[in-house]
C-alpha cells in the first residue's frame, strides 16, 4: 500500500518521531544516528538500522522526501546542559563544535533536498539561549532557505504524566496557514502508568536512600532547590532526562514500608507515550538514557496530523491551479455550452 507523503529522520534516537509520522501515514526513506545503542533498538522496532553519523553522510546519498525530522542534540542549548559547561569552562551552543553546530547539518540537508516541511525539535532553552542570538540564527538560516516558519513550546503534561516543555519548530516551502494545534489535558497522572509488581532490584538501597535525603537537606539549607523528587501519584512528574539511570533522583515512586523506587524502563516508555509493544532490547541503564532523550511521541503525533492537514490543503489548491490552466489553455472549453 503506497504510504500519503515520505519521511526522514534525523538524529533519529530510538524513533519517537518515525512512530508519531508513520501513525498518520507516512513512510521514512532514510534515518539517522550516531549511537550504536540507539540503532540497536530503533532496528529492533522498525527493521531497519539508522545510516551513522550525519556529518558524514553526502547530502546527494539522501533519498528524496516530502517532510523533514531532526530532534538535533539538546545539550548545547540545555539549562543543565549550559551550566554545567559553564561551571567547567566549556563551550556551549554553536561554539561546541561537538554537538552545537549540528543544526547547520540539518540546515545542509534542507537546502540541498529541499523538502515540503519540516519538523524541528529541541529545549525550551533553545529560544532564550545566549540572549535569543541562537535561535536568531537558526530562524535567519530557515528564512533564508526559503521556508515559512512557525515555533512553539509545548508542555506535555497535557499528554503523559510528565512535566517536559520543547520548543517544536515547523517549516513549509509554501505559504499555508498553519496553527500549532489546541492542547488539551488528558487528566493521565503518574500513578496510570505504573506497574503492578516491580522487582526489587529498583528499589533503592538504604545507603543510596540515605545520600538522598542528606543531599536534599543540605542544598536546602543553602537556599537552593537540589534534590530527589519524590512524585506524587495522583499528579505530574518532573522531567525525565537522560541521567536518570545514574540515581533515579528526579523522579522517585513512593512505596509504603519500604523505600521509593526508580520507574522500570518500561514505565519510562509509557511516560514518554511509546506503545506497549514497543521492544525494549539493551540495558536498563542504556534504556534509560534512550528514552530521556527521546520525544513524548503523542505531542510529535499531534503536531504530525497539523502539518499533514496543511499539507493536503495545499496538495489540493495546486491540483485545481493546474486542472485551470488546463481547463483555460483548450478553446474548446471557451465555447462550451452551459
Amino acid at each position: 500500500m503506497q504510504k500519503a507523503f515520505t519521511f526522514i529522520d534525523l538524529f533519529a534516537g530510538i524513533g519517537g518521531m518515525h512512530l508519531a509520522f508513520e501513525a498518520v501515514g507516512g513512510e521514512c526513506v532514510f534515518s539517522s544516528e550516531w549511537d550504536k545503542f540507539a540503532q540497536d533498538t530503533y532496528e529492533a522496532n522498525f527493521g531497519e538500522r539508522p545510516a551513522g553519523d550525519i556529518n558524514l553522510i553526502p547530502s546527494r546519498d539522501i533519498p528524496d522526501h516530502d517532510i523533514l525530522l531532526a530532534g538535533f542534540p539538546c545539550q548545547p542549548f540545555s539549562i543543565a546542559g549550559v551550566s554545567k559547561k559553564k561551571s567547567l569552562k566549556m563551550p556551549h551552543g554553536f561554539k561546541d563544535k561537538k554537538q552545537g553546530n549540528l543544526f547547520f547539518e540539518v540546515a545542509r540537508i534542507i537546502k540541498e533536498k529541499s523538502p515540503r516541511a519540516f519538523l524541528l525539535e529541541n529545549v525550551k532553552n533553545l529560544k532564550s539561549h545566549d540572549q535569543g542570538k541562537t535561535y536568531k540564527v537558526i530562524k535567519s538560516t530557515l528564512d533564508d532557505l526559503g521556508y515559512y516558519v512557525f515555533d512553539n513550546i509545548i508542555d506535555a503534561k497535557c499528554f503523559v504524566p510528565q512535566h517536559r516543555e520543547r520548543i517544536f519548530i515547523v517549516g513549509f516551502k509554501t505559504p499555508v496557514n498553519f496553527e500549532f494545534p489546541a492542547i488539551f489535558d488528558n487528566k493521565t497522572r503518574i500513578k496510570d502508568i505504573l506497574d503492578k509488581k516491580v522487582p526489587d532490584k529498583y528499589t533503592l538501597t538504604n545507603h543510596l536512600w540515605r545520600y538522598l535525603k542528606n543531599y536534599a537537606a543540605k542544598h536546602k539549607a543553602a537556599g537552593n532547590g537540589f534534590g530527589y523528587g519524590l512524585a506524587d501519584l495522583n499528579g505530574v512528574s518532573r522531567t525525565l532526562s537522560a541521567r536518570y539511570y545514574k540515581d533515579g533522583s528526579e523522579i522517585l515512586i513512593p512505596q509504603k514500608n519500604k523505600n521509593p523506587r526508580r520507574l522500570t524502563p518500561r514505565e519510562c516508555a509509557r511516560l514518554m507515550g511509546f506503545p506497549e509493544k514497543f521492544k525494549i532490547v539493551v540495558s536498563d541503564t542504556r534504556a534509560y538514557k534512550q528514552f530521556g532523550n527521546a520525544v513524548v511521541v503523542p505531542v510529535v503525533k499531534t503536531i504530525a496530523a497539523e502539518m499533514i492537514k496543511c499539507l493536503s490543503r495545499e496538495k489540493a489548491k495546486s491540483e485545481d491551479a493546474v486542472c485551470t490552466r488546463v481547463r483555460i489553455s483548450r478553446p474548446s472549453d471557451l465555447y462550451a455550452t452551459v
